[in-house]
């Protein structure tokens, strides 16, 4: 008996002494956040938001552009592009904005990041193609012909926008055969891209310019560019935003499912905008006031609706609270 208490104090007495030295982890937010981009300061930089767009808080604070903000599955880190070496390369900052460090020793341009399901590994672009790698390695491996890629919540797919005789359409790569599937079978030029998966990754919503392209006359139809949601199997298609005003981009969903983020020019300011997707109605999330000023690059991250996919001190307490009640 003497001995089990022996062994049961020096474990209490080691967890003590972790607790006070080793390194405090990431902490999560605890209330649904959107992390974006904003060039409001002089140059973009990272910001975050709540959901309904109140306190707008900026994370990086350099003469560099920082873009391309990607939450971790958990919440407790953010995936980012930044320039300040002098090439547009990837980084990690807590979710406060401390604690940056490259993902890369070497350097190269890449862009548009996206994390696979249990916070292992990213995929992004780089020179027109999608690589994958693991974090905390230096190894990337080519993997597909494309730009734009998002990791499916189940890990198996990678939603991504394919170049297909002078115009991109949304296709999906499965990570393990390789295969890839076109999810709109249209007969028409047109431009689908910056796909995102809802969190249950039954549907996603993308930006689309649905007009037949005659050659050159492009950017005559640019502005048509506008929000849909599909399912997976190709089914369902459905445009969200109406084709009015200038381009709607770069949309991300709200984790609950129950409303999409995504950007567009109003008044010679690009802004971020959030519209339901039961009664349609549109909220302007940012209103900065300078014209040429944009705010772009959405992501959002929910504690409620984001699972562990390891042991995470913060969101299990939180969990095992709920369990409990």
């Amino acid at each position: 008996m003497q001995k089990k208490h022996l062994f049961v104090l020096c474990v209490l007495s080691a967890g003590m002494l972790c607790v006070s030295v080793c390194p405090v982890s990431a902490k999560a937010p605890d209330t649904a956040k959107i992390a974006f981009v904003s060039n409001r300061d002089g140059n973009r930089e990272i910001y975050i938001m709540n959901s309904d767009g109140t306190e707008q808080v900026r994370l990086t604070k350099t003469s560099a552009d920082e873009l391309y903000p990607t939450w971790s599955p958990t919440g407790e880190e953010i995936l980012f592009v930044s320039d300040r070496d002098g090439i547009r390369d990837l980084y990690l900052m807590d979710a406060d904005g401390s604690n940056v460090r490259r993902v890369f020793k070497k350097a190269a341009r890449r862009e548009h990041p996206t994390w696979s399901a249990d916070g292992k590994r990213i995929a992004y672009e780089r020179g027109g193609f999608i690589y994958i790698t693991t974090l905390g390695k230096q190894e990337e491996a080519q993997f597909v012909d494309g730009i734009h890629p998002a990791w499916s919540p189940d890990g198996t797919e990678i939603a991504f926008a394919r170049g297909i005789f002078g115009s991109h359409r949304l296709t999906l790569v499965n990570v393990h055969t390789r295969r890839q599937k076109q999810v709109l079978d249209q007969n028409v030029r047109a431009w689908q891209h910056l796909p995102a998966w809802s969190a249950t990754g039954d549907k996603i919503v993308f930006s689309w310019l649905n007009q037949i392209l005659p050659h050159g006359d492009l950017f005559d139809l640019v502005d048509k560019e506008t929000i849909y949601i599909v399912n997976g199997d190709g089914t369902g298609l459905e445009q969200i935003v109406p084709e009015a005003g200038k381009a709607a981009m770069d949309p991300v969903w709200d984790p609950r499912e129950s409303s999409v983020v995504y950007q567009q020019e109003i008044d010679n300011r690009i802004q971020l905008f959030k519209v339901n997707l039961v009664t349609r109605a549109r909220t302007q999330l940012t209103h900065t006031g300078n014209i040429f000023q944009a705010n772009t690059l959405a992501d959002w991250f929910d504690p409620v609706v984001a699972l562990p996919v390891s042991p995470q001190p913060q969101l299990l307490t939180t969990m095992w609270g709920k369990i409990k009640k």
